[in-house]
Order: structure tokens, then C-alpha cells, then sequence
């Protein structure tokens, strides 16, 4: 059992995760959608959170991220911001809110920081995308890449396997790296591709990258927080740890609770007034 504790109570930032991977220190991130989450989150020392539209998925029950609205991504991202003191908030730019237009990708942008508090936005992609990206951080708003296995682009791909895994999609990916750089992206998550190709682009990169079933070679990990803590029984993808096992102490719990309100159990002769 872990007892980190956090010595520095100094506010995480982009500066402040270039410089960790300056020194090779690893970054922690993590989900989080919901106030209560993100205290706990905070709490516990993570360097960055991430409101993912992985709540799609995890908090509204979809079977893809597609679906979730830039309103539904504020909510979720300003419950968090309430909540986290510390970690450096970013907040996905769900699907439909960035491509093909970057006058509409600025204008989301704009209003998901402004309604938000959210501090830094991810967009999917490569030069497919990189208008929009331009665009909004000439604007001032922090933008973090993300490669490799892009869940946006699920129906293309069809389905959720490995990426990059042949010489061209890995060419196009380490292309895609450099000029995500270039254009003034604070960090690049890079998913589901071949560890050795995580590691080379990290090394090429003077920006921190963030890695999801992409092995130990990144500057830093994320995963989704109900996943890591075993809420989510159905998913186990090779690359997932699962820290605790949530899900089975909070159906047993419940269950006690059940059967000591049928009981009269619940309240006894102490808590009630």
C-alpha cells in the first residue's frame, strides 16, 4: 500500500510538466469527472487530470465516445475544476467540436476554457487537424496532442486494436509527433501503439509525452480512473493495472445496506435523533 504524500503543493502546469520531463521525472494522469473524484484525485499527488470523453463510455453508459456534447464535456470539466486544487486540468474536445472547421474549433475552444476553468484542451490528431490547432493556441489556450489509437476516429479504424504497428502508420505517427511540436503543443498523449515506437518518438521530442498501453518509454502514464480502480469489470485490455477492486466493495457494500434497511438494522438506537 502506497503512502505517497505530496511535498509540493505548488499549482501543476504545462512549465511545470516540461520541466519534469527536463529532469526525467514520469508524469501521473488520471480521469476525472466529477467533483468528489477529483478531490480524491488531487489529493493523492496526480500531476495532471484529464476530463476524458471517456465519460461517454464510463459516466453516460455509451458504447463510444461520439456521442458526448461540448455542454456535457463543461459540466463534467467544471465539476472537476471545483474539485482539484493542485493537478493540471484538460479537458477533450469531443468529436464534431474541432474538425473541419477551425473558426468553429476556436469558438468551442474558447467557450469550454471560459465555461469550464479547464486549463489546457486535447484534440485527436495529426495534420488532419492542424488549422484548428494553430488557431487555438494562438489564441492563449494550451493544447495537448493525442496519437496513435484516436477514439474519435473509431469507425474508421474499426475498432480498438493496436496502431502503427506497419512501417507507414508509424512513419505518418512520428510525422505527426514533430509537427504537433512544432505547431506549440505542451504534450501528446500517444495510445495503444508499439512500445519501442513510444519510445522513439519520446526521445525525439523535446515535449512530454503521455502514454496509454504504450509502455514505460513515455515521459508519463494516464488511464481512466474507473478502470485503474476495477469499477468497470467488463474491460481488461493487456494494458490496464487495476489498482483496487471498487466495483465488488461497492455492489457488497450496498448489498449490507439492503439487507439492514429489510432488517430494521439500519438505523439502530444510535443513529437516529
Amino acid at each position: 500500500m502506497s503512502t505517497n504524500t505530496v511535498d509540493d503543493k505548488r499549482k501543476v502546469t504545462t512549465v511545470r510538466l516540461q520541466q519534469m520531463k527536463d529532469r526525467g521525472e514520469k508524469i501521473a494522469m488520471l480521469t476525472a469527472y466529477d467533483y468528489t473524484m477529483a478531490q480524491l484525485v488531487d489529493a493523492a499527488g496526480i500531476d495532471a487530470i484529464l476530463i476524458g470523453d471517456s465519460a461517454a463510455n464510463v459516466m453516460a453508459g455509451y458504447s463510444s465516445t461520439l456521442p458526448i456534447t461540448v455542454d456535457e464535456m463543461i459540466m463534467y470539466a467544471s465539476s472537476v475544476v471545483r474539485g482539484a486544487k493542485r493537478a493540471l486540468i484538460v479537458c477533450d474536445m469531443p468529436f464534431g467540436s474541432y474538425q473541419g472547421n477551425s473558426d468553429v474549433a476556436l469558438a468551442n475552444a474558447v467557450r469550454i476554457i471560459k465555461e469550464s476553468g479547464a486549463e489546457a484542451l486535447k484534440l485527436e490528431g495529426g495534420e488532419e487537424i492542424r488549422e484548428s490547432i494553430e488557431k487555438i493556441i494562438s489564441a492563449g489556450i494550451p493544447v495537448m496532442g493525442h496519437l496513435g489509437l484516436t477514439p474519435q476516429s473509431v469507425n474508421k479504424f474499426g475498432g480498438y486494436g493496436l496502431r502503427a504497428k506497419g512501417e507507414a502508420e508509424a512513419q505518418k505517427l512520428i510525422a505527426d509527433a514533430k509537427l504537433l511540436e512544432q505547431l506549440g503543443c505542451f504534450a501528446v498523449v500517444l495510445e495503444k501503439i508499439p512500445a519501442a515506437l513510444a519510445k522513439q518518438v519520446s526521445e525525439s521530442l523535446s515535449i512530454p509525452t503521455i502514454g496509454i498501453g504504450a509502455g514505460s518509454g513515455t515521459d508519463g502514464q494516464v488511464l481512466v480512473l474507473q478502470d485503474m480502480l476495477g469499477m468497470n469489470g467488463g474491460f481488461s485490455p493487456k494494458f490496464l493495472r487495476k489498482y483496487a477492486d471498487l466495483g465488488n466493495v461497492i455492489t457488497e457494500s450496498i448489498g449490507q445496506y439492503v439487507s439492514d434497511v429489510k432488517a430494521v438494522d439500519f438505523p439502530n438506537a444510535d443513529e437516529q435523533y
